[in-house]
């Protein structure tokens, strides 16, 4: 791939990246921009492509001025890539990247593990954009489409598909629907008096629909055995597709360029068919402007944790459970309810958690007033949270993703009443290696409040 076709790419979560020059910029992407003024066309830049950045809820960071300017961006937990135009002539230009926090030589391999481990997935949203001129290099590949095929295709063998095929056949009897024509056609041999070509419907699962499912199947399991899918994916997914295989033996696959979904359709079967045609119309869709929120991911991660805790220690867990308010009349930007991602009870014993994608614990000592705007924010939530509890002592954990498993202890305490609040926080690598390790500090952790 051209190094042309990007103008920038940074991990999610960086909280400033490095500095493109106004000089570098001019000579590279706004060649006929007047460099005595570079810094308009910066933030004029800016202001063409707002709705993209927007999008991508990339936050651009203009630093000096005159020759001396500069351009950093700052992003937020968003993947994707968007397309840019140049502030000079107006026309597009490389495109806008923002990776996953990973450190696998894939990009999405950790990603379907996580997804594998959860059950479930998030969708990227698109935007009507110019097409990235990056093409098809930087969006979710086929086999990403192809896992969550498979997973949407287990759900439906669960289930019995059956369908009533309209076939022909011959019948000694005269009876349902003839093809009269066909019998003229034939029935001069005195042989074929007696053989009447009827259609008749039959309730089986061996009908049309299943046979076009077998055939993505098929594209599927050729793409996740092939080289463009990380040695990881094809481990963890071998032996789902060997099962499937056994499944659908009986049925042979039926080419199509696209499978009909029906109102009568049930949800499951529904699901697998839009997934299908996700995977039939790949290589034709235009790539546009895309994103995924792993903010929704890793609230679920921390939610599967928590809930593998509870099992093992014998606490209850509630995972975004509803505080609601109660007022005759409300104002219009009232809250009905709080909601904290997740509620650990044992006994009398509440700690309230709340996952939060941001990037503090990969800048600990970055001095950035946002970053202090943003863990207060996060603060004052949780210790809202934990006034629910009646005990004097009261727990909240924040948790955040970073490169290790790390919890730190923070007190806060009211003078006026003894009333102590304690808040972890709490690192996680949103990996599911590091499942394990997070379980066993955190039930240790968890252990040790209790026993005060």
């Amino acid at each position: 791939m051209k190094t042309l076709d990007v103008f920038c790419e940074i991990p999610c979560l960086t909280e400033r990246s490095k500095q493109l020059t106004g000089v570098a910029l001019q000579k590279k992407w706004f060649k006929s921009a007047d460099k005595r003024v570079i810094g308009q066309y910066l933030q004029k830049f800016i202001d063409y492509n707002s709705k993209e950045l927007k999008f991508l809820d990339i936050h651009p960071i203009i630093i000096g001025s005159d020759q001396n300017i500069a351009l950093a961006f700052r992003s937020s937990s968003y993947i994707g890539t968007i397309p840019l135009r140049a502030s000079d002539t107006g026309k597009q230009i490389g495109d806008f990247v923002v990776t996953p926090r990973f450190v696998g030589c894939d990009r999405f391999e950790d990603y379907i593990e996580i997804l594998n481990l959860l059950g479930t997935e998030i969708s990227p949203e698109v935007i009507d954009s110019l097409p990235l001129v990056s093409g098809k290099n930087f969006r979710p590949p086929l086999y990403l489409e192809a896992v969550k095929f498979i997973t949407s295709l287990e759900d439906l063998i669960q289930k019995h598909w059956r369908k009533f095929d309209n076939i022909e056949m011959i019948s000694s009897q005269p009876f349902g629907q003839i093809n009269w024509s066909k019998y003229i056609s034939e029935g001069y041999k005195v042989e074929n008096r007696l053989r009447f070509p009827v259609r008749k419907n039959i309730l089986s699962e061996f009908h049309n629909e299943y046979s076009e499912i077998r055939y993505v199947f098929d594209i599927c399991r050729k793409e996740l055995i092939s080289p463009n899918t990380p040695q990881r994916v094809k481990s963890s997914i071998r032996t789902r597709l060997t099962f499937l295989e056994e499944k659908l033996y009986s049925h042979k696959p039926k080419q199509t360029k696209n499978i009909l979904i029906k109102s009568s359709d049930s949800l499951v079967v529904s699901n697998c068919k839009e997934q299908a045609n996700k995977i039939l119309n790949f290589n034709l869709v235009d790539s546009t402007a895309w994103r995924v929120d792993f903010s929704d991911v890793f609230e679920k991660f921390i939610q599967y944790i928590f809930k593998e805790i509870a099992k093992e220690s014998g606490a209850k867990l509630f995972s975004n459970f509803k505080f609601q308010s109660k007022a005759s009349k409300r104002y219009s930007w009232e809250l009905k309810h709080i909601e904290p991602d997740v509620v650990y009870q044992k006994d009398s014993f509440l700690v309230f958690i709340d996952a939060k994608y941001k990037s503090h614990l990969y800048n600990k000592y970055d001095k950035s007033e946002l970053l202090k705007e943003d863990h207060r924010h996060d603060l004052h939530q949780i210790m809202a949270y934990s006034s629910f509890s009646k005990t004097v002592l009261k727990y909240g954990v924040l948790c955040y993703p970073s490169d290790r498993v790390e919890i730190e202890r923070i007190e806060y305490k009211n003078s006026i009443n003894e009333v102590v609040n304690t808040v972890l926080i709490v690192g996680i690598p949103l990996k599911k290696d590091a499942v394990k390790e997070a379980k066993a500090q955190l039930a240790k952790t968890l252990t040790d409040i209790l026993d005060t």
